[in-house]
């Protein structure tokens, strides 16, 4: 009895060793990806939307089988994002339309937000600003639906992440706990003494929390990478209409004093690029001869000044 307690004991601590050797001590989490207006937008799929499978298969390996190699990758995961701006004479009307369209296309609606904004003169007018999911292959579908009758897009960024290695360490990770979650089982069923039992309990229990973060993960890869996130803000037309007192528009003023002086500025430059460039070399090439025939004359009176001078000594 004592040779099988040494045994089990002795085959827990080369499994925590070897497993701690293997496998990181925590995952690092999934990065906040996207953004909206300052704060993290990395809502995946309600629950009722089905899971995906992963974005790659090895042979018809499930995917917790063994993580293939580069070299045997069918697709990479990839995280589309989509960042817009448009302006739309019915924001309310384009927000619902917005949202339709997600739905239409089999994604879903992540956020959705109406507000009035406070113009200069003292009116409100319409905004509002709306988050969806589309799969990811209809993304310029959905983007060029949502541009259409907006009377300008004053903003747009679009942006890719890759994550494929990083879901393919992740893969490496869960293979190797769920082998040591195993192995720990099989001892756990053999062993007699409570205190091993609660030992090997103990280190299964910390091996399961690390396999749930990963398998967290890997969902939000493979949600995130098939649902592509687009974000837009919408502006009502009167918002960014010019300002107008009385039938005067101040803007106007403001724009021809500007393009006076900037004319001002033109002919300035203009003027300093033909004195410089033209008239000096004219006036130069015109006035050299005579002055050096001025220089000459001067010299000669100067030296007959001289002779006379030594003369009269």
């Amino acid at each position: 009895m004592k040779k099988r307690n040494v045994f089990i004991i002795s085959s827990f601590v080369v499994i925590v060793v070897l497993s701690a050797c293997g496998v990181k001590s925590a995952a690092t989490p999934a990065p906040d990806v996207y953004t909206y207006g300052g704060a993290p937008s990395n809502e995946l799929a309600p629950a009722a939307a089905p899971t995906m499978a992963p974005a790659y298969t090895d042979a018809g390996k499930a995917a917790n089988g063994l993580a293939p190699t580069d070299a045997t990758l069918q697709d990479r995961l990839v995280i589309m994002n989509d960042d817009l701006t448009i302006v739309i004479p019915d924001p309310k009307t384009k927000l619902q339309s917005i949202s339709q369209l997600a739905t239409n296309l089999g994604g879903f609606v992540v956020s959705m937000n109406m507000y009035q904004t406070t113009l200069q003169n003292g009116q409100t007018a319409p905004a509002g600003s709306i988050s969806i999911r589309v799969p990811s292959g209809k993304l310029d579908e959905a983007l060029s639906q949502i541009k259409a009758n907006a009377s300008d897009v004053p903003n747009e960024n679009r942006t890719g992440q890759d994550v494929t290695q990083q879901y393919v360490d992740l893969q490496s990770q869960l293979n190797s706990l769920q082998s040591a979650e195993a192995q720990l089982t099989v001892i756990m069923q053999n062993a007699t003494k409570t205190e091993d039992v609660l030992a090997v309990f103990n280190q299964l229990e910390s091996y399961r929390q690390q396999i749930d973060v990963i398998k967290g993960q890997m969902q939000y890869f493979n949600q995130a990478s098939t649902y592509s996130l687009i974000n837009v803000t919408l502006i009502a037309e009167e918002t960014i209409q010019p300002i107008q007192i009385g039938g005067w528009k101040p803007e106007g003023v403001a724009r021809d004093a500007i393009q006076s002086l900037i004319k001002f500025w033109q002919g300035f430059v203009n003027f300093l690029i033909n004195l410089v460039l033209l008239v000096l070399p004219v006036l130069i090439t015109i006035l050299a001869p005579f002055a050096l025939f001025a220089w000459a004359i001067v010299a000669l009176v100067k030296r007959n000044k001289r002779r006379k001078a030594q003369k009269a000594k």
